[in-house]
């Protein structure tokens, strides 16, 4: 028997029942969301086909994916030509599944795959983990979480205004108050890169100006003029920079600037038609943002892109998403359109964590601990451990005779609200004492009129 001392692999983590109980705090937040906006939940397999994988998230993306070997001889059919051509010709002799990367390209896979079965436009979240072979650091994990809402087969843009609203409530149920929702359209960011006479360059553009918080607008300038940006082309873009103020003015600035471009037109109607959807509703907390810098997802979207950044926190974005035209068109099926978003979980996690966020309801399993000091006193509290259960309350019964120190430790410890102290004098009157273990006040009382309590 090995004596190393057990340990798990880099990247991935244990989850003790104080954060997991906190995390399903946050899951549930986001699933009773996505369904009331009418999302139906879809789970796919931890592994895919290597094939549908691959070529999906560019050469940097395929090395990040982790291949599962082959099962029993998996070198079978290796020969020393297959080792001298590289990893590239081997993985595939060796290697024909692999743990998803992400659940985007699953869910493209299972629309395709169960397209006649389909009711379009269709509405999905999952919750689910992924897995990618990343070099560990702090906040970037080989295993975690991402939960995902998309809407596929319909170009509506109302569907764009309901992200909104979804990430919204999303985060204003989760007790957020200062947060900004920012938006863009590549169709802006194409009409920028015309308008500054760099016709064709967006992604190069994009690329730079994505920086523009963390390095600088110097910076960007001369990351352009490195990437052979004219000095023109440059000197152009500084008033795209210099853009200030809400929606309102903002709108007919970039008229002016993208008059002459039929690609900035057309994210600019986009734009007025999401907001004309979303002038029907009310936002809870969110301040709703356009931010023409904004520049995610180059090689994937292609209409309005989102971003969530919580103002009062240290931390990168923790909701994103846009409009893709042809996500199912990687395996055989073009043309049809969709719109989705994703949380990061773990941030949001990290978020709540800083602002003391968690509702202390949230944090905790049990409501009841039935107290345990004979034998006479745990079979006296079996009916009663079974009428709290049956009335819904979570409930235990300590399960041996113990000192009521040690069995009040155990309720502190795992935060549980109310102790039910059942002995000699209890038994006799009827009358049990509830302990409330957050104001240390107790109460005698008939068990009816403690199920009464409990439950409102």
């Amino acid at each position: 028997m090995s004596k190393d001392k057990p340990s798990i692999p880099k990247g991935t983590r244990d989850f003790g029942p104080a954060t997991v109980v906190k995390r399903n705090y946050i899951f549930s937040v986001i699933r009773s969301t996505f369904e009331k906006f009418g999302f139906l939940p879809l789970e796919t397999p931890a592994m895919e086909n290597l094939s549908v994988l691959t070529g999906k998230y560019g050469d940097e993306g395929d090395q990040l994916i982790f291949k599962i070997l082959n099962s029993g001889d998996f070198l079978s059919k290796v020969s020393g030509q297959d080792i001298e051509q590289g990893y590239k010709p081997l993985t595939r002799k060796i290697s024909e599944k692999a743990l998803r990367y992400d659940l985007t390209v699953p869910f493209a896979r299972y629309v395709v795959m169960n397209r006649n079965d389909i009711a379009f436009p269709f509405k999905r979240y999952q919750i689910q983990p992924v897995w990618r072979a990343d070099r560990p650091q702090r906040g970037r994990y080989r295993e975690f979480f991402q939960c995902d809402a998309d809407v596929v087969g319909t170009n509506s843009l109302l569907c764009e205004a309901e992200i909104i609203l979804m990430m919204d409530e999303v985060l204003s149920t989760l007790g957020l108050d200062d947060f900004t929702i920012k938006f863009n359209h590549r169709g802006l960011l194409a009409g920028i890169a015309e308008a500054i006479g760099a016709n064709g360059r967006e992604a190069d553009l994009c690329v730079a100006i994505d920086k523009l918080d963390k390095i600088g607008q110097d910076a960007v300038n001369q990351e352009l003029l490195q990437k052979g940006f004219t000095e023109d082309a440059i000197s152009n873009l500084q008033p795209v920079f210099a853009l200030t103020g809400d929606i309102a003015d903002l709108l007919p600035q970039l008229d002016t600037l993208l008059q002459n471009s039929a690609e900035g037109q057309r994210g600019l109607q986009d734009i007025r038609g999401m907001l004309s959807y979303l002038e029907s509703f009310t936002v809870q907390k969110a301040k709703i943002q356009l931010d023409v810098t904004l520049a995610r997802g180059l090689s994937y979207y292609t209409g309005c892109i989102f971003e969530v950044k919580v103002n009062n926190v240290q931390m990168g974005s923790i909701s994103g998403g846009g409009r893709y035209d042809n996500l199912t068109g990687m395996f055989g099926l073009p043309g049809v359109s969709g719109v989705g978003f994703s949380f990061g979980v773990d941030r949001i996690f990290d978020v709540l964590e800083e602002l003391n966020l968690f509702p202390q309801e949230s944090q905790t399993i049990t409501q009841v601990l039935i107290s345990n000091f004979d034998e006479a006193s745990m079979r006296y509290s079996l009916p009663v451990l079974q009428a709290l259960r049956a009335a819904g309350i979570s409930t235990e019964l300590y399960p041996e005779a113990a000192k009521l120190k040690k069995q009040m430790a155990y309720a502190d410890q795992k935060r549980i609200p109310y102790v039910l102290l059942i002995g000699s004098e209890e038994m006799e009157s009827g009358n049990l004492n509830l302990r409330n273990m957050r104001t240390g006040s107790q109460q005698s009382l008939p068990l009816a009129d403690i199920l009464q309590q409990l439950q409102k």
